[in-house]
């Protein structure tokens, strides 16, 4: 795909998280909201009370010898014109064996649900492969965690896997501008 048409790219996902990588991995997370289940897909908008539980997250794969970091920030806090608290940590789940899902890896920073107050916000679920079970320590707080410096930190390499979505508050309105020939 073009670069210029990646909806990473056009999201500003990469660049503000992310630099440049090759997905390698299947991901999908799944958010369940009155027993409807719909799956994020890169762009998409979820009200806050759609994401209030934690998503089922699964991961593709064959080899359950095989271990996954999920990383989910919010590049865009407090607010995307002053995101002064970029990234804000939502979740952090390690050593998830390939073929299954982030219920069956250690949850590190347990899942805080999106709740944006001022504009419209991204929320970036990022798939780290690991080189082999590994400890991971919880940062001391959420805001301000950088991914790529995570990555480095616990030696994870390039993503495998990234899908994001656009929520803002429950009375807002509008969206993201998105090219639709994406």
């Amino acid at each position: 795909m073009p670069r210029d048409r990646d909806p990473l790219v056009v999201g500003g996902v990469i660049g503000d998280v992310l630099e440049p990588f090759t997905r390698s991995m299947g991901l999908r997370v799944i958010y369940n909201h009155n027993n409807i289940n719909r799956e994020v897909t890169n762009g998409c908008e979820f009200r806050p009370r759609q994401v209030i539980n934690q998503p089922r997250v699964e991961i593709g794969g064959e080899d359950l010898r095989i271990f996954y970091t999920l990383v989910m920030v919010d590049p865009d806090a407090p607010s995307p014109s002053d995101p002064y608290l970029r990234e804000y940590l939502h979740w952090l789940v390690t050593d998830i064996p390939e073929t299954t899902g982030a219920n069956f890896g250690q949850q590190i920073v347990c899942y805080e649900s999106p709740r944006p107050s001022m504009g419209i916000h991204r929320f970036v679920f990022v798939l780290f492969r690991q080189l082999g079970r590994q400890t991971v320590y919880a940062p001391g707080w959420r805001q301000n965690f950088n991914t790529r410096d995570f990555a480095e930190l616990y030696n994870l390499g390039s993503p495998v896997a990234v899908v994001y979505f656009n929520s803002q508050r429950e009375s807002g309105t509008g969206g993201r501008r998105r090219n639709n020939n994406l």
